[in-house]
């Protein structure tokens, strides 16, 4: 077998790498759809059939990282699958609830007759906003090592709106590369709004960590991790003060720098993944099951391996074909 001298340690750091680069990935390309789903504006039809059109050729690919993050979660770590959808089950479900509502709506919006295709827009703007609570929900349990007293209650829901407040942010700076005129107008609008909830979201859910698990907060506080993981908030906040300059200079600058506001909103999902990474590593469950605890039989998963080397390139060459294919401003969707 080609990986038959890989240990078992490496395999678990191999897979919970993997596994986090698809968590990644997922937040920050559906993040970024389901924001502008949230953000759709109820009485202005132009702006809706605009921004759908600007998520229209990717939001279904995007979700290929969600059943990835799933499924390797179930083959390389079935302990703590289990454990996850018996603590989040219902969160889980509202979460496929919201998903299959803004699959139906983005179909429906464009054949039924003119007077209900507002109640599928809206249809698709709540749907999205389900999934981001029911995600930002599932997050909050999670990182509390599903726990279900009135603290870890309290933090799920903080970081429910966080999320929220995280992909309207990015779907903001997502409209205003695709967008035009009036709604890219609107778009900076929306992001400077959301630069301010997002940072204020990021300093309470970074101090509500800190009272979750000894462990995590005695890594913040010693050395050098401690130093590591005290800048990237720093870092974050440089990030998020440059990109709230940017929003009032660009408008101006005749359509130059409009990646900007995006490419920033990327580094910042970077370095708070990072931060969380770097906190709860080995667990697989925050302060609950480790990597190791985990982790499914050792020969099953170098099997596996063989499988995931080719099909993890192949997913990520189509998604960078996809998205240079569609580069540039958005055009109007054509369903037929």
């Amino acid at each position: 077998m080609v990986f038959e001298n890989v240990s078992a340690d490496a395999l678990g750091n191999i897979y919970i790498g993997l596994l986090g680069l698809a968590v990644l990935l997922y937040a920050i390309l559906d993040g970024y759809d389901l924001g502008v789903g949230v953000l759709l504006p109820p009485r202005n039809e132009k702006f809706r059939d605009d921004m759908i059109a600007s998520i229209g050729p990717y939001w279904d690919a995007n979700e290929t990282w969600l059943v990835l993050a799933v499924g390797l979660l179930l083959f390389a770590f079935p302990e703590a699958h289990s454990e996850v959808l018996q603590s989040l089950y219902l969160p889980a479900t509202f979460m496929l609830l919201g998903l299959i509502l803004r699959g139906v709506s983005f179909d429906f919006r464009a054949k039924v007759v003119q007077v209900n295709k507002r109640k599928w827009d809206l249809a698709f703007k709540y749907g999205s906003l389900l999934t981001t609570l029911a995600q930002g929900y599932m997050l909050g349990i999670y990182v509390t090592g599903l726990r279900s007293d009135l603290w870890a209650q309290m933090f799920a829901l903080l970081a429910a709106l966080g999320v929220t407040a995280a992909y309207a942010f990015i779907g903001s700076c997502w409209l205003i590369l695709k967008a035009e005129n009036q709604l890219q107008e609107k778009a900076y609008y929306w992001a400077k709004r959301g630069l301010g909830v997002l940072s204020i979201g990021i300093v309470a859910v970074s101090i509500a960590n800190l009272t979750l698990h000894d462990e995590v907060r005695e890594l913040w506080l010693s050395a050098p991790w401690g130093y590591v993981l005290m800048a990237i908030p720093v870092a974050c906040f440089a990030l998020l003060s440059l990109c709230g300059m940017l929003l009032k200079k660009l408008p101006e600058a005749k359509g130059k720098g409009e990646w900007l506001p995006f490419f920033i909103a990327l580094l910042v999902f970077v370095l708070c993944f990072s931060a969380f990474g770097i906190s709860y590593y080995p667990f697989v469950i925050p302060g609950k099951l480790t990597i190791t605890d985990a982790l499914s039989d050792a020969n099953s998963l170098r099997f596996l391996l063989v499988g995931v080397v080719i099909v993890v390139p192949c997913i990520l060459a189509y998604t960078a074909m996809v998205y240079k294919i569609f580069s540039g401003k958005s055009e109007k969707l054509s369903y037929y």
